[in-house]
């Protein structure tokens, strides 16, 4: 005789928040379910190691089967069951679950070590009724080995449930799920296919210590005496397949797991077509306790600077998938990094599909960032050679970490730092440049712009190669805002070849540019004058030698970090431009003649002049029209020795 039941709770509100708003994805009801078959298991084999009176089992299984007609799906497990208190309080009490109630009562006796080692994964007693998301009905039987009768509880997820006495030989619980009737936007038959039930079980609960078996029957070709394949004739085989691994990777001991199953597991997990570049193999145990796998990829997936690319790492508690991209695992910075990390010690939301944020996975996060770093710091110390392959695929990453959180992280990060140099055909650190210096460099000395080539052909290198100075080199939007967070290194500050003053002349150097300077003053004023507003100063440059001008920026702002702003719309933002001219070259000495016996055409120089440094910057000149009116009219006064207007010439 059954007894009809209303739930212990605010049922019928309860049940519907746990079926429609607790849990997002209809698929993770077989996660859940086969999670509380393996607690009852783990529960029952610590049980019988116990208690004289429980029998030890042999073969502990979680069995599925499906019947198509009738639409139903079961899930059995030979567990530890459920009494008939067990099974009202835990099934007819939403949210009590009984695997946490275990852990309490283990941990009042004392032995909080063996609460430790038994990774029961339920805690919040709301996995079971996920099976409403699919089921408009579900009957469970079950037996306790305490007890001699068997249990049914059946409940179509309204405000009652139903129990009655059964007849059950062994111990262990049995769901069968009456799946609801097929709607346009789902189609719950799927759940009752092979293929779609392996699947599951592969990305949710691969991991589970038990085997997670079902019998599937398969058309096999006939074949005939000789055993060729008939054509058009078939007959069906019925196995048992296990449909998970039951054992990770990363929970094996590191000395038996090969370097071949570790980029196996990479490209079959991740989509590779090609082993890693670097494979990680984490262990911690301690105040937190986590396996980890990492991988570094020897190629950047396409998109991993767009806002499509998911970063994060796949999350797992005790063998159970619990999400794909868990962000809160890994930095922005190192978004590259693939992998996993599995865990007994973080704190899951009610549904088990998103984290608390707590201190938990703060330090996973923290140690695994860690773990990342010293094996870059190993790659490059120990393979110099791959350390440079990996930093010309995702260097650019670590800049970001320098500069992102004000450099929070700039100490950790600014010894894995590569760059190209001028004298140097291979890259380089930043200690490696300093242990080079000459002994009378002040600065460590960098210059900005799209290649090495476009660098080494840049007028303001001239002083610099005179003195023998090593010069970086800095091609990725991000590198002067960067080194601007770093500052210094070992003492020694960062200083742009294109910006303020180098300070690199000796004492009779720079009274020789003094006296030019004092000398013709007159004339220098008057080509700012003459530019106005378009440049902050003009002044006589230390750092030209074979080249007539070129266009600096001030101390600040420099010219890339404004291109960088302004592709970011951000327009607020200009640096001061500085027109400086060689005086040494013969260019200085015909303006200055010009400007003593032609004052009046000054004023095209100088605009030339200061075109011609906007070019040679690969900055957009104000005027090309204007620029090009200027160039031909110089050019046939030049030719000509006349001077007459463009328009004069052309009548002539």
């Amino acid at each position: 005789m059954s007894e009809k039941k209303e739930f212990k709770t605010e049922s019928k509100r309860l049940l519907d928040l746990m079926i429609h708003s607790i849990y997002t994805n209809r698929e993770i009801f077989l996660r859940e379910l086969i999670s509380n078959a393996s607690d009852a298991i783990d529960k029952y084999h610590y049980l019988s190691l116990t208690d004289e009176k429980l029998p030890k089992e042999e073969n502990y299984q979680i069995n599925l089967s499906v019947d198509n007609k009738k639409r139903i799906m079961t899930i059995e497990d030979n567990g530890i069951g459920m009494t008939y208190e067990e099974l009202n309080d835990n099934l007819g009490t939403i949210a009590k679950s009984g695997s946490k109630e275990f852990l309490k009562k283990l941990e009042e006796e004392k032995k909080k070590d063996d609460a430790k080692n038994i990774e029961i994964i339920g805690q919040f007693g709301v996995g079971f009724y996920s099976a409403f998301m699919v089921a408009k009905k579900v009957v469970v039987e079950t037996k306790s080995p305490y007890q001699e009768k068997g249990y049914c509880f059946t409940s179509e997820g309204t405000d009652t449930y139903e129990v009655e006495e059964i007849k059950k030989e062994n111990h262990g619980t049995k769901i069968t799920l009456y799946l609801r009737d097929n709607q346009e936007e789902d189609n719950y038959d799927t759940f009752l296919e092979v293929w779609k039930i392996r699947e599951l079980v592969k990305k949710y609960s691969d991991y589970i210590r038990y085997p997670i078996q079902m019998f599937v029957t398969e058309q096999i070709q006939d074949k005939d005496s000789e055993g060729k394949p008939v054509e058009g004739k078939y007959h069906e085989e019925t196995k048992l397949e296990t449909f998970n691994s039951m054992i990770p990777l990363w929970k094996k001991n590191k000395n038996e797991v090969t370097q071949e199953q570790l980029n196996d597991f990479f490209k079959q997990k991740f989509d590779s077509y090609e082993d890693p570049l670097v494979s990680l193999f984490v262990n911690v145990e301690g105040l937190i306790s986590y396996n980890s796998l990492l991988y570094i990829p020897k190629k950047a997936p396409y998109n991993l600077y767009s806002e499509q690319y998911e970063r994060g790492l796949q999350l797992y508690t005790k063998g159970i998938f619990i999400m794909d991209h868990c962000k809160d695992l890994i930095p922005d910075y190192l978004r590259f990094v693939r992998g996993l990390v599995d865990t007994s010690d973080l704190s899951l939301n009610i549904s088990r599909e998103m984290l608390q944020q707590d201190h938990q996975i703060k330090k996973i996060a923290s140690s695994v960032e860690k773990k990342i770093l010293q094996e870059l710091e190993r790659m490059k110390k120990e393979e110099y050679e791959k350390y440079c392959e990996f930093f010309k695929e995702f260097g650019i990453n670590l800049k970001y970490g320098v500069y992102e959180s004000f450099g929070a992280k700039k100490d950790s990060l600014k010894d894995l730092l590569l760059y190209s140099s001028i004298q140097e055909e291979k890259l380089i650190s930043l200690k490696d440049y300093i242990e080079k210096m000459p002994k009378d460099q002040e600065f460590i000395y960098y210059a900005s712009n799209k290649s090495k080539e476009a660098v080494e052909a840049m007028p303001q290198l001239d002083a610099l190669k005179k003195k023998n100075y090593n010069v970086l080199v800095l091609t990725d939007d991000i590198d002067e805002f960067a080194l601007d967070i770093l500052g210094e290194y070992e003492g020694k500050k960062f200083k742009s070849i294109n910006q303020g003053d180098l300070n690199i002349l000796n004492d009779e150097e720079k009274k020789v540019i003094q006296d030019i300077k004092d000398e013709k003053k007159s004339f220098l004023d008057a080509l700012k004058e003459a530019l106005k507003d378009k440049v902050a100063e003009v002044k006589l440059s230390e750092r030209l030698v074979d080249s007539p001008v070129c266009l600096v920026s001030g101390d600040g702002l420099s010219f890339e970090m404004e291109k960088v702003l302004k592709s970011q719309n951000q327009t607020n933002f200009k640096a001061q431009k500085i027109l400086e001219i060689n005086p040494n070259h013969e260019l200085f000495k015909a303006l200055d003649h010009v400007y003593q016996t032609d004052s009046n055409s000054l004023n095209d120089y100088a605009s030339l002049l200061l075109d011609q440094a906007l070019l040679m910057e690969g900055m957009p000149i104000e005027n090309p029209v204007d620029f090009s009116n200027r160039m031909c009219q110089l050019m046939i006064k030049a030719a000509s020795g006349e001077k007459k207007s463009t328009e004069e010439k052309i009548d002539e």
